[in-house]
């Protein structure tokens, strides 16, 4: 009998936005992680070092430093939109220059970084695009735009069933080529016990980005209404704010800087571990005012056994589906 001779490994690049450990960068990490356990061999390219770029490294990943145009907001401004071009011309080299590999995929992470679904599709490989976004806009226009890219895909894997219908609400004719795939979210090792007796103050958690979209705002508005109603609380605020809005975090701060000051409300900044901070908790909220496409926190807080008060928005009911301990309110609504 002869040997068929050594498998030939898969080569993969892989496109990322950014080098934080926020949801997207989480989910990324465990796609990662499955394509190494698989036998891949992996490239990741990202825009700059960060905490993210050792984790991928650990998991058996080769890290590229890459610059990349990332779709903001500020995009839609003239100067914004100037901006996005330069970016893009000046990576364009660096990034052919890993296509020059030859991977047999490239796999895209996210819909903000455009460019590389052109590059992908240019030069004959293998294309997926991962979409953590449900960008839901007024503008059709706008929401052509952003998805647009999609078509060049060979393959579209989504987060949730909600970020799949506002794809679809844009191009229908990605519904051939989209999976949903929810987003795999690990839990603690042994859940710690929630408090048994009735707390002398009701310990209230929020973990993600500070933004307003996120609506921890509204969560600090809702406390208020509690100490107004003689109920002692606490809130923790666990995250930072997106590089260009350190002005909500000012805002927040001036808005509620008698709690600060007196200890209620703690602004505890971003915690790679957060399994001590829902031990800490009696009670995590996930206040979002838009839509969130799906909504890691919110598992995250029903996997440590905790009650989790979720915005009735988007992809947050599909994410606690079937945990007995979570409640959907109105989004926005400080009183519900």
């Amino acid at each position: 009998m002869t040997s068929a001779g050594p498998v030939r490994r898969r080569r993969v690049l892989v496109a990322h936005p950014g080098a934080e450990r926020y949801g997207s960068d989480r989910m990324l990490l465990e796609s990662v992680r499955g394509l190494t356990q698989a036998g891949d061999a992996l490239v990741v390219a990202l825009p700059s070092e960060g905490p993210l770029a050792g984790d991928l490294r650990a998991a058996g990943a080769q890290v590229r430093i890459v610059a990349s145009p990332v779709l903001r907001k500020a995009a839609l401004r003239p100067a914004g939109f100037a901006r996005l071009i330069l970016d893009a011309a000046t990576s364009l080299g660096p990034s052919l220059r890993l296509l020059r590999g030859r991977p047999d995929v490239v796999y895209v992470s996210t819909l903000t970084i455009p460019l590389w679904v052109l590059l992908g599709r240019l030069t004959g490989r293998r294309l997926v695009v991962h979409v953590h976004e449900a960008e839901r806009t007024t503008n059709r226009m706008v929401g052509l735009a952003l998805t647009a890219p999609l078509l060049l895909a060979d393959r579209v894997l989504v987060n949730s069933r909600f970020s799949t219908e506002v794809l679809l609400e844009s191009i229908p004719r990605l519904a051939d080529r989209c999976r949903v795939v929810l987003n795999g979210v690990e839990g603690p090792t042994a859940p710690a016990p929630a408090r048994r007796d009735r707390p002398d103050v009701l310990r209230l958690l929020y973990v993600g980005r500070l933004s307003a979209r996120k609506g921890p705002d509204v969560l600090l508005a809702a406390a208020r209404i509690l100490r107004r109603a003689r109920v002692p609380v606490t809130v923790r605020l666990v995250g930072t704010v997106f590089a260009g809005y350190e002005w909500y975090e000012r805002q927040l701060r001036a808005e509620y800087a008698p709690e600060i000051a007196d200890g209620t409300v703690d602004l505890v900044g971003f915690r790679d571990d957060i399994w001590p901070e829902l031990a800490w908790a009696d009670v995590a909220v996930v206040p979002s005012v838009l839509p969130e496409p799906f909504g890691n926190t919110a598992v995250e807080a029903a996997l440590a056994a905790r009650p989790v008060v979720v915005s009735d928005v988007g992809g947050l009911p599909e994410a606690v589906a079937g945990s007995a301990g979570a409640i959907a309110v109105r989004p926005g609504d400080a009183d519900a």
